[in-house]
Order: structure tokens, then C-alpha cells, then sequence
């Protein structure tokens, strides 16, 4: 599993981006569900996404039967998106630095390949822990580290380091996976922090996670690699992961995080 900025594919669409982040979602759907079980989000009145996108992790916090879903993002564009989704939740335009609520206004915050993106990680935390009551739950349900990635066959090894150069240009931190530990510590949260069990099982692979994988690798590569390297190695990805010779894998990490009280 990879994951892409929005700056990297400026030119997608919203429904673009929502084809991409249930894909991202897809990767950590387990984790994610058992995380959710764990912090007790089935009895919450009141939970926050920070960082929302296009709805897809928020959509799928009302299934759980909270009484009010929050959905946060900077992005109007993919907020209007979201809202016309119908899934009940309510789009907030804001700033994981700053939310705009008052302290303790939920029981959970919840967030999703979101602190890698963020000028102050450190400080997204502490605004998480702010906004919910004391006991609440802070989730960092995934968050990769590319110092870890495993790439076969030898021949696609260049794609991680690549990736993780592209996002580093692009504001983000790459390794934020092994530092969660640290910033919810920072943040004033005890935590529990683990990876992500796997299985590798490249036959399941749905052609459409291919497709939207590869759509934003070559965005985010453009500039790294001439047109004919990326289709050659996209070629070979495709074959490798036909043959069942394809690895690909960014250790992903997990937090839960309580608050004081």
C-alpha cells in the first residue's frame, strides 16, 4: 500500500479522489474496525473526523451508531463532494491545527492517513485530545513509515524510494508511522501504538486498486521519472503481480490515545 498527497493530482476530480481514498480505506479496513471496537466508538454520542476527504471513513462512523458524525477538511471542493453523499454527517471546513470547536465537544476524534500531511503533527494531536472529553479517545487509524518498505520483484525497489522523495517535496513526512509513539505523548495522550497485521495475497487484488494506485503514482512521479520508465514499470508491476512474484508493503502504524480525566 502507497498513499498520495492531494497536491501530488491537483488535476482530479472529487469523485476522482473518492474512488482513491475508499481504496486507501480498503487497505486498513480490519485495523481500522478493531481500533473502533477497542476505543468503544459504538457508544459514542459524538465522534470527529479530522481530515475527512471525501466522506468515506466519516460515512462509515455513522454505521456505528453515533449520534452525531463530524466530518472535517480544508478542501471546499471535496467537502461539497462529501455532503452531497447524503450519509448524514455534518462537513466542517477547517484546520486540523486549529478546530474550531470547544474543548471536550466529542467523545472520539478520529483521523486517517492525515498526520503526515501536517506542518505540526505534534500540534493536530494536541487539538484532537483538546476537542474530546476527558477519557475520550484519539485514533490514528493508519499512518505509514517508507523507511520499512519492501518492494519484489528488485526491479520496482526505486518506486519507494521515489515515492517517499515525492511526498518529502510535497510537505510530508514519510516515516511518520515510527514517530506516533512520540506525538501522543506530546500531546498529553496515553497511547497504545501498534502495526498493522497482513497477509499477502496478490491473486485478491482488485484490477481497480491497481488502476487507482498506478493513476496516482504516475502523478506523483511525473517529474522523477520520464514517461516511458513509468509505463515500463508499471508493465512490469503488473506482470510481477500476475505471475504472484508482486510484494508491496509500507508498514503502517496505529494509535489510540485517551485522554486526561
Amino acid at each position: 500500500m502507497s498513499v498520495f498527497s492531494r497536491e501530488g493530482g491537483s488535476s482530479l476530480t472529487p469523485e476522482e479522489w473518492h474512488t482513491w481514498y475508499a481504496a486507501q480505506a480498503g487497505w486498513t479496513r480490519q485495523t481500522r474496525q478493531w481500533l473502533y471496537r477497542e476505543a468503544g466508538l459504538g457508544q459514542a454520542r459524538a465522534v470527529l473526523e479530522v481530515g475527512c476527504g471525501s466522506g468515506v471513513i466519516a460515512g462509515e462512523l455513522t454505521w456505528l451508531g453515533a449520534a452525531c458524525v463530524v466530518g472535517l477538511d480544508l478542501d471546499r471542493n471535496i467537502l461539497a463532494f462529501a455532503h452531497r453523499q447524503g450519509d448524514g454527517v455534518a462537513y466542517v471546513q477547517g484546520d486540523a491545527h486549529e478546530l474550531p470547536f470547544p474543548d471536550g465537544a466529542f467523545d472520539a476524534a478520529v483521523c486517517h492517513y492525515l498526520l503526515l500531511w501536517l506542518a505540526d503533527p505534534v500540534r493536530g494531536a494536541r487539538e484532537m485530545a483538546r476537542i474530546v472529553r476527558p477519557g475520550g479517545c484519539v485514533l490514528a487509524c493508519a499512518e505509514p513509515d517508507y523507511g520499512g518498505r519492501v518492494d519484489h520483484p528488485p526491479e520496482l525497489v526505486p518506486l519507494g524510494r521515489l515515492q517517499a522523495e515525492s511526498l518529502r517535496r510535497q510537505g510530508a513526512e514519510p516515516e511518520m508511522g515510527r514517530r506516533l509513539g512520540e506525538i501522543f505523548a506530546a500531546a498529553g495522550l496515553r497511547a497504545t501504538v501498534g502495526t498493522m497485521a497482513g497477509y499477502w495475497n496478490p491473486s485478491a487484488s482488485p484490477n481497480a486498486d491497481f488502476e487507482a494506485e498506478w493513476a496516482m503514482r504516475e502523478r506523483d512521479l511525473a517529474g522523477s521519472l520520464p514517461a516511458q520508465e513509468l509505463r515500463r514499470l508499471r508493465s512490469v508491476d503488473r506482470q510481477a503481480l500476475a505471475d504472484g512474484r508482486r510484494v508491496l508493503f509500507v508498514p503502517t502504524f496505529y494509535a489510540m490515545g485517551r485522554s486526561g480525566g
